[in-house]
């Protein structure tokens, strides 16, 4: 069927959703679970019913540090114009890790921000045509099926629902919501994650600090550190992090960094600190250089893990493919540019590989994913009708 009889077929196919809807407006109150915050959707009983509307998607990016949920209409658009849908909302809300603020709190901060994005666009769940909920933590199939569980216990059974980690959304925001090529992450932490286009994935890296994220923020910031205190032990070369970390941080003296450090060992403290050693790098301090060359051969390989394992390369290894690269670590300094280095690097071992900077957030990304994923069953059923 061409686009265009899906587009004259639309109309039908959504007053099948529009009679769901009704359907599950009227049993709302008994077939949605209510949770300790169920009364963040009270906003729902001050609004009309439906009046034929196509409704809505959901996408959320969910991370340690916070987590948005973006809403976007549902149109008859081919996928070459996806980019034009407008966010109708935008919402933010706290950590939804739960493996950092534990399960009830992250579900309770995912709710509260589908809640908020619905409200500001002032549509409700039984308006909701698909949700795609990408959050980091989600690591294996039971933490998907635990989270789809609980969704299912929130919205009406019309909704499609999609969970998947929060890598996933960010390499959508490069690629218009399609999975497939690569995603490298390198913020306070890091992962680079794949799909090809048949639906097989892999991943490499992510597994946090203690297991060795060294190309990540926190790994090139806890490097910097030690050589810091190797330096003042005499273990190590002299360095020009000492003084510029010790001025950063308000210090006097290299024992103190040892306090400092253990107060507060929380990752982005410490991450933070990774412009300090990117400037004495520029400035030509060896020590930093080195911690850079080495995060970039650690970022490198992550991504050539996930490539190979997923044969992204081709057979001969010169294929095309996309690599999505998102995170502070990654964004262009003066002269020491981590993310062009990477580049380079990975561009000797696969020189059909395309590096994208996206646009805008996963958030977004993850919207897109949701669009995408009804739309193909959307047409699913044009075919069958």
């Amino acid at each position: 069927m061409s686009i265009a009889e899906n587009v004259v077929a639309f109309p039908f196919i959504l007053n099948l959703f529009c009679e769901l809807e009704h359907k599950d407006e009227g049993i709302a109150d008994a077939g949605m679970k209510r949770y300790r915050n169920g009364e963040i959707w009270d906003f729902e009983y001050e609004m009309p019913l439906a009046d034929g509307a196509s409704g809505v998607v959901l996408g959320l990016d969910g991370g340690t540090t916070s987590t948005v949920c973006i809403c976007m209409p549902i149109t008859p658009f081919s996928h070459p114009q996806i980019e034009s849908l407008p966010i109708l909302a935008r919402a933010v809300a706290g950590c939804s890790n739960h493996n950092s603020v534990g399960e009830t709190a992250a579900r309770e901060t995912l709710e509260q921000v589908m809640a908020d994005a619905l409200s500001k666009c002032g549509s409700k769940r039984s308006s909701v045509r698909a949700v795609c909920l990408a959050v980091s933590g989600v690591n294996h199939p039971t933490d998907q099926q635990r989270i789809l569980t609980w969704l299912r216990d929130i919205f009406p059974s019309h909704v499609r629902l999609y969970v998947q980690n929060d890598a996933v959304a960010a390499l959508a925001s490069g690629t218009m919501g399609k999975l497939h090529g690569c995603v490298l992450i390198a913020g306070t932490g890091t992962i680079a994650y794949g799909f090809t286009e048949d639906g097989k994935e892999a991943r490499a890296a992510g597994a946090g600090p203690v297991l060795g994220d060294w190309g990540s923020g926190y790994g090139i910031a806890a490097q910097a550190l030690t050589a810091v205190i190797k330096a003042y032990d005499g273990r190590g070369p002299s360095t020009m992090l000492t003084s510029s970390i010790l001025q950063k941080l308000d210090l006097s003296s290299p024992e103190e960094i040892i306090g400092w450090t253990y107060a507060d060992p929380s990752w982005a403290r410490i991450a933070a600190l990774v412009p300090v050693v990117v400037s004495c790098a520029e400035a030509g301090d060896e020590v930093a250089n080195k911690i850079l060359l080495d995060s970039v051969q650690e970022l490198a390989s992550s991504v050539k893990a996930v490539v190979e394992r997923l044969g992204l390369c081709g057979e001969d290894g010169k294929g095309v493919f996309p690599l999505v690269m998102v995170g502070g670590v990654l964004e262009a300094n003066r002269r020491w540019d981590i993310g062009k280095e990477v580049i380079k690097c990975i561009s000797k071992h696969f020189p059909g590989v395309q590096s994208i900077r996206p646009q805008v957030e996963p958030a977004v990304g993850a919207a897109w994913l949701a669009w995408n994923s009804f739309m193909k069953e959307f047409h699913k059923e044009i075919c069958r009708s």
